[in-house]
């Protein structure tokens, strides 16, 4: 009897051992992973937004509208709970995905409004404010391509043979990714003018 049990202990293990759950584990927590440090970036610019705000009042009061579309971007961001579970609701991740994307805009928008204000972009915590802000926009988008890879990487793992269906018995899904808004606008070339002045 206790033969039979090693050997099927053996037998269970080996069979267990190439069914990708191991492998699926590793990928699921490189994503989770992946997306603290997303949401950690998206934090940091979001923490920027007041003093950016702040500094550009002082010097632009009269653009209210676009001081207060950056503030309303700002909370929306933060009305939304970006909890790990997040990553399996893909209607949740979308919503994310364009409150980010509006207080992007909204900083856009910020910054030209800033270009008109010769005495505001002279001064040394505007400067600072728009530099740490252009930082942390470049780390925002590494730590976004480390999500997407991982994403990439765990998805291929789970649809492919035989580890789909170590996948299917243990209710695996593929994970939410980030995608582009708009494809068929980024898809046009851009228009350059230069014009006469």
């Amino acid at each position: 009897m206790r033969k039979l049990w090693t050997v099927v202990t053996i037998l269970a293990a080996t069979a267990l051992s190439g069914c990708g759950y191991n492998d699926m584990q590793r990928g699921d927590e490189q994503i989770k992973a992946a997306w603290s440090e997303v949401l950690n970036q998206y934090q940091r610019r979001n923490d920027l937004v007041p003093n950016l705000v702040n500094t550009v009042k002082g010097f632009a009061a009269q653009e209210q509208q676009v001081l207060t579309q950056v503030t309303e971007a700002r909370a929306r961001v933060g009305s939304i709970q970006a909890t790990p579970e997040l990553l399996n609701d893909p209607a949740a991740f979308r919503r994310f995905q364009e409150a980010q994307g509006a207080m992007t805009g909204a900083l856009s928008r910020l910054l030209v409004v800033a270009e008109n204000y010769p005495q505001l972009k002279s001064d040394a915590n505007f400067r600072d404010l728009q530099a740490q802000l252009e930082g942390t926009e470049n780390r925002i988008a590494v730590a976004r391509n480390r999500y997407i890879k991982a994403v990439q990487e765990y998805n291929t793992l789970i649809r492919t043979f035989p580890n789909n269906l170590t996948a299917m018995v243990f209710s695996y899904q593929p994970k939410a990714n980030f995608a582009v808004e708009d494809e068929k606008a980024i898809a046009k070339p851009p228009v350059v003018d230069f014009g006469k002045k």
